[in-house]
């Protein structure tokens, strides 16, 4: 009677947990889990198929020791003690044969989605790919629009359905850029570029942070990815251009100082060559930001 009410314990437990993970799933929006983005939901079924090849011998490996644990216990005067059983061909078998084929497999899958979603690799479109330069500062995230004349802190704006191409660095320590509900993470460096493409194929603005702690003000390193049609996007553009704001290479070497919880900012003609110039600076300390930019 006890054995009966310890296992209704345990399966109740369990169902519990199981309950409320559906309902905090089914109530709350998990950006990894709810993809919108091109290369978000190719790694959604990408992790969707590892846990279900990993659960093959996870799930028989638990439910194993747990009944193993209960009848093999002390106090089980009734299990069968068989002291000369040595092995099972049949069952050795299984358990080296089954990991293996797992192993493979997964290596297969992980050669082909390391080429088919390696972040450099440009998205297939018939579209114009927007580009857009990423610095990562203490702590705000700068973005560049080269070919549209305009920068924004804290806000990322981009058109639905259309490549985007990022060239990410840092002009302090490493910082981790991430839009969960778009693409993977990418490491932002100083002294170095690292690249990522993306495509929102949903109107909507998703969260975007450091995904790499940066020091005092990490928890306020966030900002937004606006994803809009065309037109939205062309009247965002008009409203930067239209800032008082220039970003200069002074306006730029203020905008780097160290600050927390930085509103949204528009800038208008960013001077030619200052995301370059940030990175060769790293690689020429004596060279001045200035001296590195097209005026």
């Amino acid at each position: 009677m006890r054995r009966k009410r310890k296992i209704l314990i345990l399966v109740a437990a369990i169902l519990i947990v199981f309950g409320l993970l559906s309902y905090y799933l089914s109530n709350n929006s998990v950006p990894v889990l709810s993809p919108s983005g091109l290369v978000a939901t190719k790694q959604k079924q990408l992790m969707i198929l590892a846990l279900a090849l990993a659960a093959i011998v996870v799930l028989p490996v638990y439910s194993l020791t747990i009944i193993i644990a209960l009848k093999y216990r002390e106090t089980n005067r009734k299990a069968k003690y068989d002291p000369d059983w040595d092995h099972s061909r049949v069952l050795e078998t299984i358990w080296w044969l089954v990991p293996m084929a797992i192993i493979l497999v997964l290596s297969v899958i992980t050669w082909k989605s390391s080429h088919s979603l390696n972040p450099y690799k440009p998205l297939a479109s018939s579209g114009k790919t927007l580009n857009v330069e990423v610095v990562a500062l203490d702590w705000k995230w700068l973005f560049i629009y080269p070919q549209q004349g305009v920068a924004s802190v804290n806000r990322l704006e981009m058109p639905v359905s259309t490549p985007v191409h990022f060239y990410i660095t840092s002009d302090t320590v490493m910082n981790s850029f991430w839009i969960p509900a778009l693409a993977g993470q990418i490491y932002a460096m100083p002294g170095m570029t690292t690249q990522l493409n993306l495509e929102a194929n949903k109107i909507g603005t998703f969260a975007g942070s450091s995904a790499n702690i940066s020091g005092e003000g990490f928890a306020g390193m966030t900002f937004s990815a606006v994803s809009a049609p065309l037109y939205k996007f062309n009247e965002w553009l008009a409203q930067a251009k239209s800032s008082t704001n220039s970003l200069s290479v002074a306006m730029y070497q203020q905008l780097a100082r160290p600050s927390q919880y930085n509103p949204v900012a528009y800038y208008k003609q960013p001077v030619n060559g200052l995301f370059n110039a940030i990175i060769n600076r790293y690689m020429m300390p004596n060279q001045s930001l200035a001296s590195g930019v097209q005026m």
